[in-house]
């Protein structure tokens, strides 16, 4: 697990890198720009070619890629260029995703368990919504689905791509959860919101909870194509099986033409003096644990 971690991070550095040898220093990032500036030119699939996010090409000494228009989502689109120059750039991605024909077929944006894939992905991650940038203006967002729109808007990348490097650089317990109908396809999570005792982690393929606004949501396929998004109030233990017996803010959107759900869960945490004892001893132990000790 720590060495695919690292090869990830790594590839997230390594287009973090790109942008600061190209003197790249402010968002949006613009990949189309860049692969021209490559040398390699960019074309659109036709909008019926559905399947593969993107293609890189290879003829003789010469590069091309293709990316997916059947999605009508800027973000989507340039989340997919920049997956094929992660192929492009990083080292052995070419050597191991060509074959014979020179012709690779990409599925982008998390979707797959292919380890160049994933790495790709990274490299996308990092390129498009780079940490030094994107942290500092994930400070300058209100807590929720109204932040990851303002950073999808700032950076011009979809909602899914944008929710994963959200959750990574927020401060407080926040989770994103990304459905299709009655099946979980991933969950991200903050460091403070893992730092919460006892969840039951939710993976690939795991059931939506049948009591949440999310379940209920999925249910109308219209509200998901139009984008449709509601409110509620659900709890920790309806998600994740156990943890602070908190109330949970559910937010959901519809992704449109994606055929997915995106749901930001963030926790009421409720006032000391509403806190019962067990509660009270389990975040005096978290304090204590991030409390540093010095030595005389």
């Amino acid at each position: 697990m720590s060495n695919a971690f690292d090869r990830y991070e790594n590839a997230t550095r390594c287009a973090e890198r790109f942008l600061s040898d190209h003197n790249l220093t402010s968002l949006p990032v613009d990949p189309v720009i860049i692969a021209k500036d490559l040398g390699i030119e960019i074309h659109a699939k036709p909008a019926k070619s559905e399947g593969a996010s993107g293609m890189l090409l290879r003829v003789g000494e010469a590069y091309a890629i293709a990316y997916a228009t059947h999605i009508e989502s800027p973000g989507f689109r340039r989340f997919s260029i920049s997956h094929e120059l992660g192929h492009y750039l990083l080292p052995g991605h070419i050597e191991a995703v060509l074959d014979a024909t020179g012709i690779h077929e990409s599925l982008a944006g998390f979707r797959s368990d292919n380890v160049y894939e994933k790495e790709a992905d990274s490299f996308a991650a990092g390129l498009l919504m780079p940490s030094k940038l994107f942290s500092v203006a994930v400070m300058n967002t209100e807590p929720g689905l109204e932040a990851i729109e303002e950073l999808s808007s700032l950076c011009i990348t979809s909602f899914p791509a944008t929710a994963i490097r959200y959750v990574k650089f927020a401060d407080y317990p926040v989770a994103v959860v990304v459905s299709t109908g009655q099946s979980i396809d991933f969950c991200a999570m903050s460091d403070a919101f893992k730092a919460l005792r006892e969840l039951e982690w939710l993976k690939k393929a795991h059931p939506v909870p049948r009591s949440s606004h999310t379940y209920t949501f999925n249910q109308n396929k219209k509200k998901v194509l139009e984008a449709d998004r509601i409110e509620g109030i659900s709890s920790i233990h309806t998600w994740f099986g156990a943890g602070p017996a908190w109330e949970l803010i559910e937010e959901v959107i519809g992704l449109g033409a994606y055929g997915k759900t995106l749901t930001v869960l963030r926790p009421i945490i409720p006032e000391q003096d509403e806190v019962d004892e067990e509660e009270q001893e389990f975040e005096r132990d978290l304090i204590e644990s991030w409390t540093p000790r010095f030595h005389k």
